[in-house]
């Protein structure tokens, strides 16, 4: 996350995230499921502008509405309204803000662009509204908003994520892996891949993925990429085997879906092939697909 003055306003560059790894322990009692999950920021993000109001007003207003075919949603079924008004109740401001919101990030493609983007409003209204929040109040409100939004509030690169994702423990070494993401037409419910998901009997670790990727071991940590989810998501959505299946016709390394999906991801050797690749899937009719870097 990259937040910078502007003027009076405050401009946060809100990164969208890519897991490598996703293990669905069980379901909890709280209706949430026990997950293990390597989590990495990547070079794609969204752009946050926050210009204080007079009034305890929450204004969003968003540009680059319908990123592929979703619809970014406003009012209170927007993260970053409910990220500031969660914030006003618990520090009791009665200030207000102007939030100008570029989305980049594909909607419903479990690239956490409403997580990130929740994060950014935390970190950006708790300076810009002076309220010297503590970082274990922040995440303390983060977890209550979603599962991913701690992860970016912590600002950084990498981490392995528990719980339901909110108990998040660093990775040291940035990983800085070129990679390109793609997604297709249709997006997923988040809540509906979960409900359908079966929990592993016989559950892998990720500890094998990160040592390879600390190591620079791009080959043999293709062999541990996995995410148990994408077994349900192709299920409900046949395109995102047929995504799979054009990733895997390109020199990836490896492909995979993240989160809950639709997008899809490849490792590269190189930025160069990333570019290549992506430029290759939007050539054969695929309607989104960058290259990005991984862990940065």
């Amino acid at each position: 996350m990259l937040i910078r003055q502007d003027g009076a306003a405050l401009r946060v560059d809100a990164p969208a995230k890519l897991n490598l790894f996703l293990e669905v322990l069980g379901k909890r009692e709280d209706g949430f499921h026990e997950l293990e999950t390597l989590m990495v920021t990547i070079s794609l993000h969204d752009t946050l502008r926050f210009t204080e109001e007079p009034t305890p007003e929450i204004r969003l207003r968003c540009h680059g509405r319908g990123v592929v075919d979703g619809t970014v949603p406003s009012g209170d079924g927007n993260l970053v309204v409910r990220a500031a008004r969660l914030l006003q109740e618990h520090s009791g401001t009665s200030r207000g803000v102007t939030v100008d919101l570029w989305k980049r990030i594909p909607v419903s493609a479990g690239l956490a662009g409403g997580s990130t983007d929740a994060a950014a409003t935390l970190v950006a209204l708790d300076r810009l509204w002076e309220l010297g929040l503590a970082a274990e109040e922040l995440l303390t409100l983060a977890a209550r908003l979603g599962s991913d939004v701690s992860f970016f509030v912590r600002g950084i690169p990498a981490a392995i994520c528990r719980g339901r994702g909110e108990k998040i423990h660093p990775v040291e070494r940035p990983l800085g892996v070129p990679v390109v993401v793609s997604r297709p037409a249709s997006g997923l419910s988040t809540a509906e891949v979960y409900r359908h998901c079966q929990v592993s009997s016989r559950p892998l670790s990720v500890q094998p993925l990160v040592d390879s990727l600390a190591d620079g071991r791009l080959t043999a940590a293709s062999r541990f990429l996995h995410n148990s989810l994408q077994q349900t998501a192709t299920t409900l959505n046949s395109e995102v085997t047929d995504l799979i299946t054009r990733l895997d016709r390109q020199p990836v390394v490896a492909s995979a879906m993240t989160g809950s999906g639709t997008a899809c991801f490849g490792l590269c050797s190189s930025d160069r092939l990333a570019r290549r690749i992506s430029r290759r899937l939007c050539g054969t009719g695929v309607p989104w697909a960058t290259a990005v870097r991984a862990g940065v």
